[in-house]
């Protein structure tokens, strides 16, 4: 079908979210199945689910990039991405819900909200994301609807009610009951198809009353056409409670909840009906906001083929039959296959000689794209992932994603000098594709540094070089990110760069103050203060690169400097010998100084960590967590099972996986994800110092 056959309204462009192994995957696998996309369905466990196709993924099991996929349900088109749960691939769902207009979050029937959840809850809130809850798995040991709806309400704080509920859980799951309708729902096969709709058993109508009377009254919180229907005790009709529904879900204020297990077939059709009915179509979200490059002020686009052309950039994937594929949301205009668009990131042309509408990893070809769709473009050069398209003559920029800082890091080399090159090359296709990892070459050991999100982020890195590359590499211990910073402000730091060597002289000459900036994760700010032309303006971009060359390497360790505030405050300059290149490197010695003077001291990333044991192992786990300098925030029960939610330094957690495994017998879990940088402890900083003389000592 044409990416142009269906009108704006009728699309809906998705998200599959959820904390890993609550069964996303599986869930969009059936999603596949009954809009006839697929013929049969895969299987995570068997490794030939349609949205897992990557080699790795299928091995592992898990989802680890965002696959995009186009189906049809109820005259909707609609666009889903299946998006990763495990927290090393977070830019995944970053980079997904920035360019969403709805999201179904899938939460586990036995585990409830978990710590990942919470996460992709609040990417989702930070993008305004409409969504919708679907409790899955429902046919597992241990599992509680109720339990977990009651979990979405104190731990997500949402406005939730279910709009169908389970008919028992474990082996008992029959059916489902359809709150709106007043209607009992089986299935007449295994695959889950045929629906038969029949009037609820007698021993569930009480049941029903209470979550209707619920639904009513959490309805009533978030519309206010029905909360006077409700207080004047009108009727309220099937058809109010549906658009009232649809109201509340697309300005945040309602969360529905369904239920079912996509393993066994059972509800997944009714979560596709509600997609349909209540997430938004790119109409009903508001108009999306850029700034003109030229005047910094603000402008809007409408999502209409008409307005002029707006789209963001949001992944970059290599396909080894056509190159490199842009996934791009288009928001206003059209794009039109062999046509130019201006990349107002990069300041270039670009040329489309291809536009294709990806189904996982296989693709269908149209002649063009118009607002509203999520689309792949072949043949661009220069567009980087966060990038905006857009007219030439009409330009805008688009709000980048935002992008976490990493918190693990490995040296690497190739096992022959002669793979140096393509090393360098494959790191470089890498970075394109994914924002959140990082590489840079550290001139005091000598090493290629990559750094990323996790163990699991950089594994899968070096198993793709060696599988798409060919390129066998050496690998250095992982590495915690750790940063620098200072404790105490210091004034009046002098930085100065006089050359007399015959010829031209240089000439920079700083003043500076450093004070540590009051919250964690500001990077380094630079504020210019200078008055009355000491220093000339010109030279003012050399100063703050100076600065900004001197953090990327601390006093201690070497370790990237951040969380300070660096003013610009006096200095001088002479009319001859002095040049940007000299405030640059005036500047640099006037930050190594202020961070000597400033009492630097480390700061370590600090991982928020849940643990899910059975009662007997948790006393070992907890036990455990502590002698890692862990902090222990709250214990809880889910079921049978114990949680215990804790900080701890990532420097500890190395290999946990292992430890906690022997410990429980195999029978614990646990979720991590960053959560804040700390200060380290003082016999810690002297093991960092300790490690990196001797890293240097080696390279003497």
């Amino acid at each position: 079908m044409a990416a142009d056959a269906t009108p704006l309204y009728d699309v809906r462009n998705i998200g599959i979210i959820a904390h890993i192994d609550a069964g996303k995957t599986t869930t969009t696998e059936r999603i596949l199945f009954y809009t006839g996309v697929i013929h049969k369905m895969g299987s995570v466990d068997d490794g030939n689910a349609t949205m897992d196709w990557m080699e790795q993924e299928q091995e592992r099991g898990i989802t680890i990039t965002a696959a995009n996929t186009t189906c049809f349900w109820n005259k909707k088109k609609i666009n889903i991405i299946d998006t990763p749960g495990h927290v090393d691939f977070t830019i995944e769902v970053e980079r997904s819900l920035k360019v969403l207009d709805g999201a179904v979050i899938v939460l586990c029937g036995t585990s409830g909200v978990q710590s990942q959840t919470e996460t992709v809850w609040r990417q989702a809130d930070r993008y305004n994301v409409p969504r919708l809850a679907f409790i899955n798995k429902l046919d597992r040991l241990g599992a509680s609807f109720e339990r977990v709806l009651s979990d979405v309400l104190e731990r997500l704080g949402a406005n939730a009610a279910a709009i169908t509920f389970p008919d028992g859980t474990e082996d008992s799951f029959t059916g489902i009951v359809d709150v709106i309708l007043e209607k009992y729902i089986t299935y007449e096969d295994d695959l889950g198809v045929k629906r038969v709709l029949s009037d609820v058993p007698a021993e569930l109508k009480d049941k029903l009353k209470q979550y209707r009377h619920t639904l009513i009254e959490r309805l009533a919180d978030a519309d206010d056409e029905i909360a006077d229907k409700f207080l004047e005790e009108k009727e309220i009709s099937v058809e109010d409670i549906k658009k009232a529904i649809r109201r509340g879900t697309i300005k945040g204020a309602f969360l529905p909840v369904l239920c079912g297990s996509s393993l066994k077939n059972k509800g997944v059709q009714l979560v596709l009906d509600a997609v349909c009915d209540y997430l938004p179509s790119p109409l009903d979200v508001p108009p999306v906001k850029g700034i003109d490059p030229a005047t910094k002020e603000e402008i809007t686009r409408p999502p209409s083929a008409g307005a002029p052309l707006s789209a963001l950039v949001f992944k970059i994937a290599t396909d080894p039959y056509v190159g490199k594929l842009f996934f791009t949301r288009i928001y206003s205009g059209k794009i039109i296959s062999g046509e130019g668009v201006y990349n107002s990131t990069q300041q270039v042309k670009e040329r489309i000689s291809k536009i294709v509408i990806m189904h996982a990893n296989k693709q269908e070809i149209v002649p063009k794209a118009e607002a509203g769709e999520i689309v792949a473009l072949v043949g661009i050069k220069e567009s980087k992932s966060g990038d905006t398209l857009c007219d030439q003559e009409k330009k805008i920029l688009l709000e980048n994603m935002r992008i976490p800082e990493p918190v693990v890091s490995m040296s690497i080399e190739p096992k022959t000098k002669a793979d140096q090159d393509k090393m360098g090359f494959t790191l470089k296709k890498f970075l394109d594709e994914d924002p959140s990892l990082r590489v840079h070459y550290d001139h005091e050991t000598a090493q290629t540094i990559i750094s990323g999100m996790g163990e699991l982020h950089l594994e899968i890195i070096i198993d793709r070089m060696r599988r798409e590359f060919n390129l066998e590499t050496n690998i250095g211990r992982p590495q915690v990110a750790y940063k620098e910073t200072v404790t105490r402000k210091v004034d009046d730091v002098v930085g100065k760069h006089i050359s007399q060597s015959g010829g031209r002289g240089q000439y920079g000459h700083v003043v500076i103050n450093v004070e540590p900036a009051q919250e964690r994760g500001k990077g380094v700010e630079f504020i210019n203060k200078i008055k009355g032309g000491a220093i000339p303006r010109e030279f003012i971009p050399g100063v703050e690169k100076g600065i900004k060359d001197a953090a990327s390497a601390g006093v201690l360790a070497g370790y990237p400097v951040t969380d300070l505030i660096v003013t610009l405050i006096d200095g001088s300059y002479h009319d001859v010998d002095s040049n940007e290149l000299a405030f640059q490197l005036a500047a640099k010695f006037a930050l190594r100084e202020a961070l000597q003077k400033g009492k630097s001291v480390f700061l370590e990333p600090i991982m928020d960590i849940e643990a899910v044991a059975p009662e007997e192992f948790m006393g070992a786990v907890v036990g455990d967590l502590q002698t890692r300098r862990a902090k222990i925030v709250n214990m809880g029960t889910r079921g049978k099972i114990k949680t215990a939610r804790c900080e701890v330094p990532l420097a500890e957690m190395f290999n946990y996986a292992n430890a906690v495994r022997s410990l429980t017998q195999g029978r614990a879990t646990f979720s991590m994800e960053p959560a804040f940088y700390a200060e380290v402890p003082q016999y810690v900083a002297d093991k960092i110092i300790g490690a990196h003389q001797e890293a240097l000592g080696k390279k003497g």
